[in-house]
């Protein structure tokens, strides 16, 4: 396994993150336990996971996934293993915390306290925001996406956030923090005030990445490796797209799509086209379509860690995997000129 620096910490994270959103839903307690195992036996040190996971989010599953986690803590007795990594969500689903679910200092300390509960710890090493207050131009919003905002507002909101941070941290409850779903306009306004007000810095940010997704790059990639702010790459795969399951229409038994409630934003021809043409390349080249995948991202100079989710162990297996594989020249000139045909799939 690969290991690098988490931001500007001092946590040396595996480039392989095992993801966990399935765990409560599409998998059980037991899966989730399997995986866990597995991925600790195979380097992966960086676990990610967040309140509202299960996916997709229910009211009955919120929740489910931390305490999966927990109990395999409890179980295990290795919490020293992991660098634990969870969410608060942002504003919009109406069954947290009555729909009042701003993030601010009170529903941060809130959701801090249920998180360590329901994981059966005393410490997060990275708390990230889950999403912006304002929205994101991430599941599906991208074409639409025009935040209209106060500034100022913003900004205090902001500070509040770093205040209560840096409380936490100073009680010992969380370790680092960090961003996710995040715009380049907010990443440098967190971190221009954290050293503004000598506040905790965002030492990480957990965007959208992969072959059909790569908004990252225009302007956030920069910021990401000169500020020494790193991705934290979620949906490598687009959801599964890339391994080429869902070509042609075909929804395997158990995939995500076949339970998923909300609209599949994906769903256009030219990501289809697109998938089409990567994953004949890495079949030309003799690689697992996933594995180019996810080697592309591993590749990255700005990427800490790139997150899998699996929710089968061959599925796990073949993804962690992707470590071993390195890219020629002549592969990653080929997917320039797909990229170059088909830039913005969805």
């Amino acid at each position: 396994m690969e290991y690098r620096k988490l931001g500007q910490t001092n946590l040396e994270i595996s480039l392989i993150g095992l993801g966990t959103m399935t765990w409560g839903f599409q998998n059980s307690q037991e899966e989730g336990f399997e995986q866990m195992d597995y991925a600790l036996e195979r380097g992966i040190n960086f676990f990610d996971t967040a309140e509202m996971y299960a996916i997709p989010p229910t009211r009955e599953t919120f929740g489910t996934t931390e305490s999966i986690i927990g109990n395999w803590f409890a179980s295990r007795k290795n919490r020293d293993k992991v660098i634990l990594a969870s969410k608060i969500t942002g504003p919009g689903l109406d069954w947290i915390r009555e729909g009042n679910n701003r993030i601010d200092k009170k529903n941060i300390l809130l959701a801090v306290e249920s998180s360590l509960q329901r994981l059966q710890t005393d410490y997060i090493d990275l708390y990230q925001l889950h999403w912006p207050n304002r929205g994101s131009y991430h599941f599906g919003q991208t074409w639409g996406y025009a935040p209209e905002f106060d500034v100022h507002a913003e900004e205090e909101n902001f500070l509040e956030v770093l205040h209560t941070m840096q409380t936490l941290i100073a009680e010992g409850k969380i370790r680092h923090i960090g961003l996710s779903n995040e715009t380049a306009w907010g990443m440098t306004k967190w971190l221009q005030l954290s050293k503004q007000h000598n506040l905790p810095r965002m030492a990480s940010i957990q965007n959208e990445y992969s072959l059909l997704c790569r908004y990252f790059e225009n302007d956030l990639s920069e910021i990401a490796l000169h500020e020494q702010c790193g991705l934290l790459a979620w949906s490598p795969l687009s959801r599964g797209t890339l391994s080429g399951k869902y070509l042609n229409g075909a929804r395997p038994q158990g995939s995500r799509l076949t339970i998923e409630t909300r609209p599949d934003h994906r769903a256009h021809l030219q990501a289809e086209t697109a998938t089409t043409k990567y994953v004949a390349l890495a079949k030309q080249y003799q690689i697992d379509p996933s594995q180019m995948a996810l080697a592309f991202v591993n590749s990255q100079p700005f990427v800490n860690s790139t997150l899998i989710g699996a929710t089968n162990m061959r599925q796990l297996k073949t993804n962690i995997d992707s470590i071993d594989v390195k890219l020629s020249n002549e592969i990653l000139d080929e997917i320039a000129k797909i990229r170059r045909d088909h830039p913005l799939p969805y």
